[in-house]
């Protein structure tokens, strides 16, 4: 018997690590991985460069090409690491709309952690002054969402086996 296929949704604002514990997940679990970044039509990139918030509108389209992505994959027998920002629970719902099981782990961080990371990367379309509305738009994941959330305050690798561990997912 086949088990169905896993998504991790790794979520949450600008800066909390979605990127780099994607990254490490993927190469332990052997798990393909994608930036939901590549998702975005050209409009949300520059729209968001200019340092503009999406909307709901702006949305949608691109939320549900990340589903289907993830279903394609699980149609092939793949699980998938999405790195996704996820801020609301109806943006969830479309998520966990794709094949097989949906998992979303939400990195967490205090505000100024966050800004001070995002201040010091190069080379990321998003700018430090969209994180104010990022963290006034998310919506923490609730006790009836299958996910769980992770302080970002450790080391990637520290990040990864909690998530590993506390989704029973193997270990190293």
């Amino acid at each position: 018997m086949n088990l169905p296929s896993q998504h991790l949704v790794i979520m949450g604002v600008a800066g909390s690590g979605k990127t780099t514990t994607a990254t490490l997940l993927s190469e332990h679990l052997g798990w393909i991985a994608a930036e939901a970044d590549e998702f975005h039509s050209a409009a949300n990139i520059e729209k968001m460069s200019s340092g503009v918030p999406l909307a709901d509108e702006d949305r949608w389209p691109w939320l549900t090409s990340i589903t289907e992505w993830m279903s394609t994959q699980a149609q092939n027998g793949r699980c998938t690491i999405i790195t996704c920002s996820a801020l609301k629970r109806s943006y969830r719902q479309v998520l966990a709309q794709a094949e097989g099981q949906v998992h979303f782990v939400h990195l967490h961080g205090e505000p100024e952690v966050l800004a001070e990371r995002m201040q010091s990367r190069r080379g990321h379309f998003m700018p430090a002054s969209l994180l104010p509305s990022q963290l006034s738009t998310l919506e923490p994941l609730e006790d009836d969402e299958s996910g769980i959330t992770v302080d970002i305050l450790r080391t990637p690798a520290q990040i990864s086996a909690e998530i590993l561990d506390r989704l029973l997912l193997p270990s190293p």
